[in-house]
């Protein structure tokens, strides 16, 4: 028997917009949901107009996304309102199914870059009274919920007289945003200064397909925002982190009002907090850079932010000193020395060790520093064992960004790859100090100038 697809919108939030089609392709893949596109997505449009065989695909993938708001059975999308209702008016016969007596109903008016009063609202939805809709009216729990939409492009200062684009359809599935409210940082029992953002943190699990059951490694911990939501979608989790202070909660706080750290601040205590102390398996001390897994260990994903020097250190266990030996007598109470761990190194390691380390079809997920006048994709890690999948971009200033990098594991690696020395990639953190120096030299000139200026004025007003 053929399959029934139908039109459905996806209507997207309008945060983090690079990260959609590698997020909704991830959740795809993952679920082995097949999905068609009516039209190629544009970047900034907040929507997508899509066929599934399936309701119960469209509110599967609903289920998972976090860049989703929400998602309609569409039954017109025409450029104005009198089209619409052309269309409309021809469905109404088999739209009656839809509407029995017994099912109370609600008409929402949403309309993306133009604002409407509450009248306006009212007017638009008695527009569609010709709708063969037989139950009452329930504004606080209807049984259906119908969607009328009016898009006026992206240009939020600039709106046209009228839409763009207008849509009517039936409401079937919100997407996962409620959960970045619950794993709010503002109410989460221990963070650090470099704490994840909860819904970039989900979407990082998301691209690393995590499911119930996996065994998902952040090897630069941190606070743990990446554990809390790989744990979120099921996944049991591991996390090291060179930092002894961070990971027993003993670095300065992050709040501003907060003086001191509480007792009890650890990663597991917010596990705990959103009821996920049973997928948490425990967080090591332990320099990344140092063979320190069996070789025989085997992860489903591995999601991390590896440090960039900049706002946390880039360190490893080591010393410049020569024949450097510890006595037995100070062994039980020595502190290793620490030398840099540059940004080529650890990316180095980070590849290697997901290739030896990940299961086949497994995920690697991490962020890498670039500068954007330098970027071309011939300058990210590279290993033969691992295929980037998903590229997306997080601007951090105008010279500046961070790519979220999603690698897939497709081979077991010869022993010359769990060996490769060197990683032809730039260390972000040289030139990042030197152009700060630069611009430091910039102002300080400039205000000298302004000083200069401003004394030959007076000078000029006193004669």
């Amino acid at each position: 028997m053929s399959k029934m697809w139908k039109k459905y919108l996806l209507w997207f939030a309008q945060e983090h917009v690079e990260f959609r089609v590698s997020e909704i392709e991830s959740l795809l893949s993952l679920l082995r949901i097949h999905m068609k596109y009516q039209e190629k997505p544009r970047d900034l449009q907040p929507y997508w107009v899509v066929e599934f065989s399936s309701e119960d695909d469209a509110k599967l993938l609903a289920s998972r996304s976090v860049s989703l708001r929400t998602c309609l059975e569409l039954w017109g999308h025409e450029p104005s309102l009198e089209k619409l209702h052309n269309t409309l008016h021809a469905k109404a016969e088999m739209l009656a199914s839809y509407f029995p007596p017994n099912k109370s109903f609600k008409i929402e008016v949403e309309t993306f870059c133009r604002h409407f009063t509450l009248q306006e609202k009212v007017e638009k939805i008695e527009t569609f009274s010709y709708l063969p809709l037989q139950g009452e009216v329930n504004l606080k729990s209807p049984d259906i919920r119908l969607y009328y939409i009016e898009y006026y492009g992206t240009k939020a200062l600039e709106p046209p007289e009228l839409p763009y684009d207008v849509f009517f359809g039936r409401w079937v599935a919100d997407g996962l945003r409620q959960l970045s409210k619950k794993l709010s940082l503002k109410t989460r029992k221990f963070i650090g200064n470099t704490s994840m953002d909860p819904q970039l943190s989900l979407l990082m699990a998301n691209q690393a397909q995590i499911h119930d059951g996996d065994i998902v490694l952040d090897p630069f911990v941190g606070s743990g925002s990446l554990l809390v939501a790989a744990a979120q979608f099921g996944a049991y989790v591991f996390g090291s982190d060179i930092d002894y202070l961070m990971l027993h909660g003993r670095t300065k706080p992050s709040r501003i009002r907060q003086k001191k750290r509480e007792n009890d601040e650890s990663i597991c205590a917010n596990m705990q907090q959103y009821n996920l102390g049973h997928k948490y398996l425990d967080v090591l001390v332990n320099d990344f850079a140092m063979v320190f897994w069996k070789d025989s260990l085997e992860f489903d994903a591995v999601i991390t932010d590896p440090p960039y020097g900049i706002r946390e250190a880039t360190e490893r266990i080591g010393t410049e000193k020569e024949d450097c030996v510890v006595s037995d007598e100070h062994l039980a109470t020595h502190v290793p020395a620490k030398i840099e761990y540059g940004i080529p190194s650890i990316y180095r390691d980070l590849l290697v060790f997901s290739a030896k380390h990940l299961r086949i079809g497994g995920r690697l997920v991490c962020w890498f520093p670039v500068f954007r006048e330098d970027y071309t994709e011939r300058c990210l890690p590279q290993h033969p064992c691992l295929k980037l999948v998903a590229n997306s971009e997080q601007p951090l200033s105008k010279v500046t960004s961070r790519r979220l990098l999603t690698y897939e594991k497709i081979r077991q690696p010869s022993q010359s790859e769990l060996e490769i020395r060197d990683i032809s990639i730039q260390d972000f953190r040289e030139k990042y100090f030197v152009l700060r120096e630069e611009t430091r030299k910039e102002r300080r000139l400039r205000e000298a100038a302004v000083r200069k200026e401003n004394w030959e004025k007076y000078k000029e007003n006193k004669k």
